[in-house]
């Protein structure tokens, strides 16, 4: 499968980069102002990837209001500290370098908010990348994956034929089909065993260099 030429979507949380650390202690900070207490952070990764507003309504069960505060709560931590509790997977600024010196168009859609993933793409040297980075909102207007591929599509002017989403959850996979777009699935990031089979995405790919392979039509 030739992916070259195309438009390539890149989840950020998961797929570009490793959060674990910065997002799973935010949540902790977030459900300790609630008095929930989690001490092992490896309980908080179903976070990651998923908008959090949601997870803490699904996992805690939160009202919306209350999940709104959670969020809040989260940004109290996350911005200051945790967004730098974070590290870029190997072989990643690479894959990027590649893909847009073989003409692809790189486009970040991801359910961060927009300027937190302007800053980590910024603090980590890959921004340059790419043509759009496209995340949520603050005030709520866009937040799922679906929405932040509407919007990279209307802001690039493409049809959902041109490109296609990469991401490490069912959120990507799911969101890109109700936008038209197919899906490549990773492996390395934080979907639970039979998570991504079950979304059904184009592909499953092991690693980056399997990802590279594939968008290059080197596969």
């Amino acid at each position: 499968m030739n992916m070259h030429r195309k438009y390539l979507f890149f989840d950020l949380d998961g797929t570009l980069t490793d959060p674990m650390q910065g997002i799973t202690r935010s949540v902790q900070y977030a459900l300790h102002h609630f008095g929930i207490e989690v001490a092992d952070l490896r309980e908080l990764c179903p976070f990651i990837g998923p908008p959090l507003a949601d997870s803490f309504r699904e996992r805690y069960d939160m009202s919306p209001a209350d999940a709104e505060t959670a969020v809040a709560k989260y940004r109290e931590y996350y911005a200051p500290k945790g967004i730098f509790e974070n590290e870029v997977y190997p072989g990643i600024p690479c894959l990027l370098a590649a893909t847009a010196a073989a003409g692809c168009v790189n486009v970040m859609a991801t359910s961060k908010p927009t300027p937190f993933a302007e800053q980590i793409a910024e603090h980590f040297g890959f921004a340059r990348y790419f043509r759009l980075i496209s995340g949520s909102t603050f005030d709520g207007r866009r937040k799922t994956k679906a929405d932040v591929i509407r919007h990279a599509l209307s802001a690039l002017g493409i049809a959902p034929d041109e490109a296609v989403m990469i991401g490490d959850r069912r959120h990507d996979v799911e969101g890109a089909a109700e936008e038209g777009l197919p899906a490549i699935a990773v492996e390395w990031g934080y979907a639970p065993p039979g998570e991504l089979e079950a979304a059904r995405p184009l592909r499953i790919v092991p690693d980056v260099e399997t990802l590279r392979r594939l968008l290059l039509g080197n596969e």
